[in-house]
């Protein structure tokens, strides 16, 4: 058998461009002792694989290495293991990266259960994208009743989920999406308080939908989103960085003003706590986020989309689409059946 992979072939400089990858085949490993072969169904893509081609920033993370595949999380089955926690036809997530098979070790897989949620929830709403949110919410951001949180990217894996447990805790949800499609969308089926287009005029949405400021900020996008709810926060507010995808193809500084004092005078006179957010930190919380938001899809007060396009050589222009918000949810590649489905 072979193994198609898609590797790194140069480190993107701003957009990533087509020719920064290929797509290659190569034998099918075979596992060695107390390893797994694992034939991937669904490769994740998600705003922080960016960070992973760049070989020029600090990042908590090592860049991938040119010829490398690239990484990301996969929902994969067992085909082969020497490993006797694993049968052949098991379902697993794994860190596979963007290839057809891949080989684990124990630490690295994660049974799955169909009968408990489909086995594509493993990398979006049940998995890291969920468990950012959960940690965001629950863990850093002492998000009280009747406060205000506010996120950017609400349709995304992480921002739909960040504001519907705002809402269950009992707080006003509001949002910004890039297009009215995707705001009626957190609207009615997510169901926020409120969700604008952030193409329109960004002031007058979160004077008009946040009028009472904004308690918790959750960052994904950062440029003028962000500096629209800056000027709402209340005091004592709470922002939490998740992510700034509006920077991450920047091959330099943005043009205009110096506008570090506006940040450091601002926390000083609203008291603002500023966090960055690595859900690498709170793998603590990794039981309370599965059975609390398993329970809450469940009883339908949570609720989640998934975008998956079909095959591997459609994934570079899918990662593209992703870091210019045409993904609509949580964004998954599909490689091969899913016999569940």
């Amino acid at each position: 058998m072979r193994n198609r992979q898609i590797i790194l072939k140069a480190y993107p400089v701003g957009m990533p461009k087509a020719s920064d990858f290929e797509l290659v085949e190569r034998d099918v490993p075979k596992p060695g002792p107390g390893q797994v072969l694992v034939r991937t169904i669904y490769m994740s893509l998600d705003p922080y694989m960016r960070g992973r081609m760049n070989n020029n920033r600090r990042s908590y993370a090592e860049p991938i290495k040119l010829g490398e595949v690239c990484q990301g999380g996969t929902v994969g089955q067992v085909v082969a293991s020497n490993d006797p926690d694993f049968k052949e036809g098991d379902f697993v997530a794994d860190f596979g990266g963007w290839q057809e098979y891949s080989i684990s070790a124990k630490g690295f897989l994660r049974k799955l259960d169909p009968d408990l949620a489909p086995i594509s929830t493993a990398q979006g709403v049940l998995g890291m994208p969920g468990h950012t949110a959960y940690a965001g919410v629950i863990g850093l951001s002492k998000l009280k009743a009747g406060e205000t949180l506010f996120v950017s990217a609400a349709s995304g894996a992480v921002g739909g989920v960040v504001g519907q447990i705002a809402r269950i805790k009992g707080a006003r949800a509001v949002g910004v999406a890039g297009t009215d499609e995707k705001c009626a969308f957190v609207r009615k089926e997510l169901r926020f308080d409120a969700c604008f287009n952030h193409k329109g005029d960004l002031a007058a949405g979160f004077k008009e939908h946040c009028p009472k400021g904004v308690d918790v900020n959750f960052e994904n996008v950062g440029g003028e989103v962000f500096w629209n709810a800056f000027s709402r926060m209340n005091l004592h507010g709470r922002i939490i960085i998740c992510g700034f995808i509006s920077a991450y193809n920047d091959t330099d500084l943005p043009p205009g003003p110096d506008r570090s004092g506006m940040i450091l005078g601002g926390a000083l006179v609203n008291r603002l706590t500023i966090h960055g957010l690595l859900v690498s930190d709170w793998m603590h919380l990794w039981a309370d986020f599965q059975r609390d938001v398993s329970g809450w899809i469940r009883s339908g007060e949570l609720r989640y989309r998934e975008d998956i396009v079909k095959g591997l050589e459609n994934a570079v222009p899918a990662f593209q689409g992703l870091l210019q918000g045409k993904n609509f949810g949580k964004l998954l590649v599909q490689l091969s059946d899913d016999p569940t489905r």
